[in-house]
């Protein structure tokens, strides 16, 4: 993993930078266990069809019996996210960040929340982490333009 990391970090285009994303989430998405893959996959699908409720059940099971597998804790962040419950995200988030402190997408959620309550130099600093850790995104990048303003000020 860590190779991965250092290798996307480093990533010298947005092609190959996909690239090592797809291989460090694939590798974060393995929990050893038939059971939690299933939750997790049963959360991202319901995720995806915006039913925040049932993706927070699957996640709070999953983390319930795994709770050292960051991945459940993003899951569900981004439950309680579509859901507008921003504490209870952040809260998920920060547990998924002591698991995985280089977790790119937890840094970027702890960003996106900052955002949404109106804390744009915390969002500011999360989004840098991201940038640091994945450089190629460009979301993240006009969000720290679009912040730069709020938070440095107009240069003299």
């Amino acid at each position: 993993m860590e190779s991965l990391l250092r290798r996307l970090a480093q990533a010298e285009s947005e092609t190959a930078a996909e690239r090592l994303e797809r291989q460090v989430i694939t590798e974060w998405s393995k929990s050893g266990s038939a059971t939690m893959d299933l939750l997790l996959r049963r959360g991202q699908d319901a995720l995806e069809r915006g039913e925040f409720d049932l993706a927070s059940e699957h996640f709070g099971a999953l983390t319930d019996h795994a709770p050292d597998f960051a991945e459940g804790w993003l899951g569900l962040a981004q439950a309680y996210y579509g859901d507008e419950r921003f504490g209870p995200a952040m809260d998920a988030l920060e547990r998924a960040l002591a698991i995985e402190p280089r977790h790119f997408g937890a840094l970027r959620g702890v960003g996106a929340i900052h955002e949404q309550v109106d804390r744009p130099a915390l969002a500011y600093r999360a989004y840098e982490r991201v940038l640091e850790l994945r450089p190629h995104d460009a979301e993240v990048q006009q969000a720290l333009e679009r912040l730069e303003m709020q938070v440095r000020g107009i240069a003299l």
